[in-house]
């Protein structure tokens, strides 16, 4: 994730040095166009992706008001939900302004994956995603994440469980595989559906290759020819051409928009107009850290704010021309308040005019 965001962030510092007029709006846009997961419709076709430890409640709020027509909530451990967890269970809070909205369970124990989508039914949320793609040992060795690509009778079982047990959609979160030369997609996506799955978003990486080299959406083609239901494409899209082509050239339903939108909610607004738009200034995006934190302050609690928003200050910064010493400050400033007086204070700079 650090080298595929690294790479993100130069992209957007050199768009800042280098800006080009945005086009017009193209007449005919494919991704403002609405789509179907069983009985939901979608307003568009953008979902913003589930990204571990960073989609709260608050990060899915700030991305339907940019324009993801789907918000995912970050993965829950389905044992954390059985066991009344504190902080699992605050992790399904669903707030009534981020529909529609899904949250991602994890786990590999059948009748506790049951529970967990009973939870995520019980909280109003629009759907539940099953998390087959997380290639993280500490998940993969329980048997959970990408681990049950391995054997897709077991995914399969727990799918089918999980559709039965709710009226909500039951989606997956998948990748290509354990490894390439193991990886079976259309098999797996196959047993998917026929196990209940009413759409499926494939990140077309084996668990081995984690985020290394591009994604082939080849393989997200030959998915979404083998199924009936919508396949939703994952990986390396961040710009509204690039969406495009995506969508053109595999066929599939949506994008899912993760990590091109750190640092970058606007990203969902130009990837539905069909055209990016200029770098923010500074203070526009001072204005939205500040809105960005009140949530996450309410959704967190001060203490694991302040920290949760230090994962932000660099990506939100990049090709501002902020001194690495005042990034470094913001690092270890110890409150979030504090934090946003010195984001304020930059902002206001001779310099950053």
């Amino acid at each position: 994730m650090k080298k595929r965001m690294r790479q993100i962030l130069a992209e957007r510092a050199a768009a800042a040095r280098d800006p080009a007029l945005p086009a017009a709006p193209p007449e005919s846009w494919p991704l403002a166009e609405p789509f179907e997961i069983g009985a939901l419709r979608l307003e568009n076709r953008l979902v913003q992706a589930p990204l571990a430890g960073i989609a709260n409640w608050a990060f899915r709020r700030q991305s339907r008001r940019h324009g993801a027509g789907l918000a995912v909530s970050e993965m829950i451990a389905s044992f954390g939900i059985r066991h009344a967890n504190r902080k699992t269970l605050g992790m399904l809070t669903v707030m009534p302004d981020e529909h529609p909205v899904g949250v991602q369970v994890f786990g590999s124990d059948l009748d506790a994956m049951v529970e967990a989508a009973r939870a995520v039914e019980a909280t109003g949320a629009d759907l539940v995603d099953v998390n087959m793609g997380c290639p993280v040992p500490k998940i993969c060795k329980t048997g959970a994440g990408a681990a049950l690509l391995a054997d897709p009778d077991a995914a399969a079982r727990v799918v089918e469980a999980m559709a039965r047990a709710v009226d909500i959609p039951v989606t997956v979160k998948m990748r290509r595989g354990i490894t390439p030369s193991t990886a079976v997609p259309v098999e797996v996506a196959r047993r998917l559906e026929d196990a209940g799955a009413a759409a499926l978003c494939v990140h077309p990486r084996a668990a081995a290759e984690e985020y290394e080299g591009r994604a082939d959406h080849r393989i997200t083609a030959e998915v979404v020819e083998a199924v009936r239901i919508p396949v939703i494409a994952s990986g390396d899209v961040s710009t509204p051409e690039g969406a495009r082509r995506v969508l053109e050239e595999t066929g599939c339903a949506a994008v899912a928009i993760g990590r091109a939108a750190l640092g970058y909610p606007w990203a969902f607004g130009d990837i539905l107009r069909g055209v990016p738009r200029p770098l923010p200034a500074l203070d526009e995006v001072v204005d939205e850290l500040e809105s960005f934190a009140a949530d996450v302050n309410e959704a967190l609690g001060e203490g694991r704010a302040t920290g949760y928003m230090r994962k932000f200050y660099p990506w939100y910064l990049a090709g501002h021309g902020i001194p690495r010493a005042d990034l470094e400050d913001l690092l270890t400033i110890p409150t979030l308040d504090e934090a946003l007086v010195r984001l304020r204070s930059l902002a206001a700079a001779p310099a950053a005019a």
